[in-house]
């Protein structure tokens, strides 16, 4: 699949074992699938859609053994900054869309609450309106994302159906990679 000119993400290995420590702090092990973010004359990055055996999931940027060539704020990025998958209804699950914004002394620094506008503005407009369009898609709170209000500040999630393996790992790529990738110009144009 597209996101945006130039940006390609696409599914590479449906089963990776790991042992590892989950959002909540448990050690365990789980399998992922794994995902290439592809943008062309950059490294492949690699993202993992975990689920661990007691039940837990997140997605995360997988810190490869050797880490290519990259911007350190997007090398700081590896192994941060999972996103946390939870369920809210029986075959409904619900990403959180924060944002990883790069910081001048290197590691990004996460943003949680934040106005739907800044959110738009962070992920990208348009991607994060197709994102929405998805079927089974939400996001909440919900505003009209062709004019996100810019007033209060809350702390957004996007909802998905259990069947959706797409959806976790583009909602993970706009709010946690997104910023960083527009912010070292490693996607110039999207």
């Amino acid at each position: 699949m597209r996101l945006g000119s130039t940006i390609t993400l696409k599914p590479t290995r449906s089963y990776v074992a790991k042992q590892g420590t989950t959002t909540s702090g448990v050690s365990c092990a789980g399998f992922a699938t794994a995902w290439r973010l592809e943008v062309p004359g950059r490294p492949p990055l690699t993202i993992h859609d975990t689920r661990w055996d007691n039940g837990e999931r997140d997605v995360v940027l997988q810190q490869p053994p050797l880490l290519p060539e990259m911007p350190a704020a997007l090398a700081n990025l590896h192994g941060r900054h999972r996103a946390g998958i939870t369920e809210i209804a029986p075959g409904r699950h619900r990403i959180m869309a924060y944002l990883s914004l790069p910081q001048p002394a290197g590691r990004p620094k996460q943003k949680r609450s934040l106005t739907t506008a800044q959110l738009a503005e962070g992920c990208g407009a348009e991607h994060l309106r197709d994102l929405v369009a998805r079927p089974g898609v939400s996001l909440s709170p919900s505003f009209a994302l062709t004019e996100p209000q810019d007033m209060e500040k809350f702390q957004h999630a996007l909802g998905f159906q259990d069947e959706d393996r797409e959806t976790p790992v583009i909602a993970y790529v706009l709010t946690r990679l997104m910023p960083t990738l527009k912010h070292t110009d490693w996607v110039p144009g999207d």
